[in-house]
């Protein structure tokens, strides 16, 4: 599933093709890409069809992009297991996994030229989904997300907890969250209401570069360990993001369809057999929820508190 780093390369590549451009027309093939979508609201396309969109913005994996007007609506988009958004140009076909399409007008230059462009909504798997949204103000009064100066959020992302790269995350509020916490470390990284964004991949590399045991309990932390934690958290985010996110296959791509290459830097995920970079000690894959985890069981020893 696309994580943080993944739906930040999408937003960013957005930005300059739909910032203040008209959407000219909207066609849905797969009714099943609006499933969040409420129709109580109005049509999809109806909402849509003329309305200015702004810049898009992000928390954790959930992207929206703002339509001008009253009332304050937005496009929301969520990527689910192998959804893309993709620029085309107008006659562009996606082999018949095309399940939106957005027909654009972009904003014009200052020579007052503007081009016409499909944005695509390609799913396999169709997990993913697209919604217009109604957007609330933030209970902080912080800008909803990063791309974003407006505290307002979509009511389908609210729930989310901000993301550790976030100028508004809370440091000192996660802390005082992992300490309320018995569960193992892991579980709590992935609990999208903590802190969003982190999901298998990334958690398991944190976890490798802070040396800690994917089944700590998150309570049993130390503060100087929660900085370490939270610190290697956004190391790996931002390595990730920089290099394009991780790309295991055609299904994770940026707007305009190229890979990511983050996968070519992981210590531990997908590395079951491979010697510990820092040890030597192969890497362990062990079965966790529905997915599995990998580590070093050198590094990363698991330290149960004393009874």
């Amino acid at each position: 599933m696309p994580e943080l780093p993944e739906v930040e390369v999408v937003r960013a590549g957005l930005a300059a093709a739909v910032s203040g451009a008209t959407i000219l027309g909207v066609e849905v093939f797969e009714p099943r890409s609006l499933k969040r979508h409420d129709p109580v609201a109005g049509a999809f396309e109806t909402l849509l069809t003329g309305r200015v969109m702004q810049t898009p913005a992000r928390r954790g994996k959930f992207l929206w992009i703002p339509l001008e007007g009253t009332p304050r609506r937005a496009i929301v988009a969520h990527l689910g297991m192998s959804g893309q958004i993709l620029l085309r140009e107008p006659g562009v076909q996606e082999a018949g996994l095309l399940r939106i399409r957005l027909h654009i007008e972009t904003a014009p230059t200052l020579d007052g030229d503007h081009r016409e462009l499909w944005v695509h909504f390609v799913d396999q798997r169709i997990f993913g989904s697209m919604a217009v949204d109604a957007l609330v103000p933030t209970p902080d009064g912080a800008p909803a997300g990063l791309g974003t100066d407006e505290p307002l959020i979509p009511t389908q992302v609210a729930h989310i907890a901000r993301d550790p790269l976030d100028p508004a995350f809370g440091d000192a509020a996660f802390a005082a969250a992992l300490a309320k916490r018995g569960s193992g470390i892991k579980r709590v990284l992935l609990d999208q209401t903590v802190v969003s964004g982190i999901g298998n991949i990334y958690a398991d590399e944190s976890l490798w570069a802070a040396r800690i045991h994917y089944e700590q309990p998150a309570n049993s932390l130390s503060r100087a360990k929660v900085r370490t934690l939270l610190a290697e958290v956004r190391h790996v985010l931002e390595k990730a993001l920089a290099e394009g996110g991780t790309s295991f296959d055609a299904q994770y791509v940026n707007v305009n369809g190229n890979s990511g290459y983050f996968a070519h830097s992981l210590n531990a995920y997908g590395r079951q057999g491979e010697p510990c970079p820092r040890c030597g000690t192969p890497i362990v894959r062990e079965k966790f929820m529905n997915r599995s985890s990998h580590f070093c069981p050198h590094c990363q020893r698991l330290r149960l508190p004393r009874a």
